[in-house]
Order: structure tokens, then C-alpha cells, then sequence
């Protein structure tokens, strides 16, 4: 069976049957998860299906941010994914369940399992893709409104003089996450994409710490030398 007849028959079924309200973790976010990890595999070894069906089922299971099992969701999920596949895809070949449970299993930053197939790699690599760009910085600030999270400290937006606290301020978490995601990518396309969206992410706050200066048209060049944007060219 073809790859894209399985994604149709994916779609179909979360449609029919993934209830949930979390917009940063809906079903546009598992197709452009697996439309990066497309891009990263090109040239590998790696199993399509097993790649194809991680990025698709690893947030069956997905825990609020604030959820005291929150590090556990991804294996959670990747239990309700071995049930799924059993249940209501039969003819999904049975060797590669293990494969993709593993996928789904370590794709999470918060579990902090590490993974150890290409495939898992990939779709941990596509995955924290999402958090950084144009599609990060609406995510973050998404999730920051659906956890009433204030959007920065007015006295101190990028924490220079206390303590960085993302629980309390959203955009402490560009500095506490975010913008170290680069060097936890696996793959070189991975790592090389993620430089260039944490980039933008640095140009946003410069932006932005620019208009709260009162300067609306430019961006604050001392932001930009402190994080040192990468300038990865691919």
C-alpha cells in the first residue's frame, strides 16, 4: 500500500475520532510534522511507514503543559498507538509497531527518553521543528493564552537581571527552550532548518524589545549581538 493511501486512511480515522481542543496540537500539526520529517529523511535509510505513522499518532495522547503528567503523555501515546494499530489497522505489519511506538515515545522534549532508530530521530526532529519559526512563535503564544500566561515581565522582558522563569512569563521560554532546540537536533537537516527558525525567533524579540523601547520600525541591535543569530544558509 502506498504511503499516501496510508495518510489518507490516517486522516480519515482522526477524523472520525481524535476529540480534543489543544489548537497547537491538532491535526494540521501532525501533517506539517510529517511534511518536515519528509524533508529530512530524503536520503536516508529510514522506514517511510514507520516515520509516516509516528508523526501522525505521536500526539494521540496529549497532556496540557501544565499537566503533572505531562512527561508522560508520549507514553501513553505510544501505547493507545500499539492499541490503535492492532485494533483498527490490521494490516498494519506487525514488525514495524515496535518501531513506531519507540518513535512516539521519545518524540517528547518533556519525557527526555532518547531515541535510538533514525526514524525516532527524524520524527523527534521534525517534530521540535514546529516550535520554532513563524509556526513556533504562534504556537507559543497560543498555548501561553489557552494557560492564562501573562506575555512577558514589563520591568524586564528578556530577563536581564532575574531569574528566567517560562512558568510565569511566555517569552522567558524562548531563552529557557526554545532557542536551544537547534542543538538538540539528530539530523543535519534537522539542525540546519532549526538554526535558521530560531533565527527568526531572535528577530522577533529584537522587534519587539525595540517597539517597547519605542521604536516601532526597527529591531534592537544589541539583541541581536546577544543571541547571535545563526545564519545557517541551505
Amino acid at each position: 500500500m502506498s504511503l499516501t493511501l496510508w495518510q489518507s486512511r490516517y486522516e480519515s480515522w482522526f477524523q472520525a475520532n481524535w476529540i480534543h481542543d489543544d489548537g497547537a496540537h491538532d491535526i494540521a500539526h501532525l501533517r506539517r510534522v510529517w511534511m518536515s520529517a519528509q524533508r529530512i529523511m530524503t536520503g536516508t535509510k529510514a522506514d517511510p511507514l514507520v516515520v509516516l505513522t509516528a508523526c501522525y499518532f505521536h500526539d494521540v495522547v496529549n497532556l496540557p503543559k501544565n499537566h503533572p503528567e505531562r512527561h508522560l503523555a508520549s507514553t501513553y501515546a505510544a501505547t493507545e498507538t500499539q492499541r490503535i494499530l492492532q485494533q483498527d489497522f490490521l494490516d498494519f505489519p506487525a514488525e514495524k509497531i515496535e518501531a513506531v511506538m519507540h518513535a512516539v515515545k521519545t518524540h517528547s522534549f518533556s519525557a527526555g527518553i532518547p531515541p535510538e532508530t533514525l526514524e525516532a530521530r527524524i520524527v523527534q526532529d521534525a517534530d521540535r521543528l514546529e516550535s520554532l519559526g513563524a509556526i513556533g512563535l504562534a504556537r507559543v503564544f497560543y498555548t501561553a493564552g489557552a494557560l492564562n500566561r501573562p506575555l512577558f515581565d514589563s520591568q524586564d522582558p528578556l530577563g536581564k537581571d532575574r531569574e528566567l522563569n517560562d512558568v510565569k512569563w511566555t517569552l522567558d521560554h524562548f531563552q529557557k527552550k526554545l532557542l536551544r532546540l537547534p542543538e538538540t537536533m539528530h539530523t543535519e537537516t534537522g539542525r540546519m532548518l532549526a538554526e535558521h527558525n530560531a533565527d527568526f525567533l531572535v528577530r522577533y524579540m529584537a522587534k519587539l524589545y525595540a517597539e517597547l523601547q519605542g521604536n516601532l520600525v526597527g529591531m534592537d541591535e544589541g539583541v541581536l549581538r546577544d543571541f547571535t543569530p545563526l545564519k545557517t544558509e541551505y
